[in-house]
């Protein structure tokens, strides 16, 4: 069961390589807790998921670049082919138009439509080499401007094209700092497309990932280098497979491992304008929690607290609503390592903090003559605020 990622722009290509990167180097470390036909399944389940076999011998990972302009992209390829150790195959790259860098208009109502053809191919062929698509896994960032309009234009596409298969979209929240003055906008725009055309947003915040960096790893200047680094370790120590005592791998519910299907029902839409987190949130209520142990300990690890109703939303039990996965196959380097992937409160507050400055910005028009010249209208705008404002009230009654 075959995954084909799309990494689009400089964020999704820098984190895509150190993705596969983690993937190949995890599968082919030497592991002394499981078995070796264990070991052998595990590596042979990774290869079929996220690599092919290119003539050569050297792995090809299934991936699609997308770039606006060569430079990230020509880098992106170099490195993975000077490791030696796996490559890229095929990739798509344009030339971005001027002054449109941190337009999503852009990249949605032009460049996506003017590339759609080109994109899809591309995504096509990379499709047929798979003996069984499961789905895709787009990565991408969420307010960086072309690249995030672009994103959601691909992943309509997709949504269109490939119905039945399950499309993940990987999105890095911005700095609340910030990083373009327009990021909110984007945010807004990028969400309210991927609600409706994906099966899952899996998130990461920049603040986040910056702060395990900085008290962790005590890094004292990081880089992006470092932040895709904890990252693609995180996502590895995810979608890399587990398996039964007897050695049976558990491909759950689709080639990703998780059942993402659970949405909270849309609730009643509060007032336009006004902040709809009225409470403070007291911890964060979830529909559903899954933990993943890998390694050492894994089966006396004690996960009781899980299971407590009060974490949970009322319509929803325990049973139902948290899951864990254990093996002794350890990722990479790891001892032992546990992950949590959780859908609750937790992005309340940022989501609910970029829609009220989005709105107040929407309200003064400011910048929004940049998204018109492009062909969105101020009704598009609109559109995204009342879903998002419906996301932020359903989350906050659960």
């Amino acid at each position: 069961m075959s995954v084909v990622t799309v990494q689009l722009g400089q964020c999704g290509n820098q984190i895509g390589f150190e993705v596969f990167d983690a993937l190949y180097t995890d599968s082919h470390c030497p592991q002394g807790l499981c078995s070796k036909r264990e070991n052998e399944a595990y590596q042979a389940s990774c290869k079929e998921r996220f690599f092919s076999e290119e003539e050569n011998g050297v792995p090809s990972a299934r991936a699609i670049l997308v770039d606006m302009e060569p430079k990230v992209t020509n880098q992106t390829l170099s490195k993975a082919a000077q490791s030696g150790r796996w490559k890229y195959g095929q990739h798509s790259c344009f030339c971005q138009k001027q002054g449109s860098g941190n337009n999503w208009a852009y990249g949605y109502s032009v460049h996506g439509p003017r590339h759609e053809e080109s994109i899809m191919n591309l995504i096509q062929k990379e499709v047929e080499k798979c003996d069984s698509l499961s789905g895709f896994f787009i990565i991408m960032s969420m307010a960086g401007g072309t690249g995030s309009g672009l994103g959601a234009f691909v992943t309509q596409n997709l949504q269109d094209q490939y119905s039945n298969s399950l499309k993940m979209n990987h999105i890095i929240w911005p700095y609340e700092t910030g990083e373009v003055i327009v990021q909110n906008y984007n945010s807004i725009l990028t969400l309210s497309h991927l609600y409706r055309s994906s099966d899952a947003l899996l998130v990461h915040e920049n603040d986040a990932v910056h702060k395990i960096c900085a008290k962790l790893m005590n890094i004292k200047q990081i880089s992006f280098s470092d932040i895709n680094q904890v990252l693609a370790h995180q996502l590895g120590s995810v979608f890399q497979p587990t398996y039964s005592v007897e050695g049976s791998c558990h491909y759950r519910r689709n080639p990703l491992g998780i059942d993402w299907q659970v949405r909270p029902p849309l609730s009643r839409l509060p007032t336009l304008g006004k902040a709809s987190l009225n409470r403070e949130l007291q911890f964060n209520t979830s529909i559903a929690n899954l933990v993943i142990l890998r390694g050492k300990d894994v089966h006396s690890a004690d996960l009781g607290g899980f299971k407590d109703p009060a974490l949970y939303t009322s319509w929803l039990k325990p049973i139902n609503a948290f899951n864990v996965w254990k093996t002794q196959r350890a990722f990479s380097k790891y001892e032992k390592s546990a992950a949590l992937v959780s859908n609750s409160q937790f992005l309340l507050k940022p989501l609910d903090t970029i829609v009220g400055k989005a709105w107040n910005m929407f309200a003064s028009k400011a910048y929004i003559h940049q998204y018109t010249k492009f062909g969105l209208e101020e009704e598009d705008f609109l559109d995204s605020f009342t879903l998002l404002e419906q996301v932020v009230a359903s989350y906050c009654n659960l």
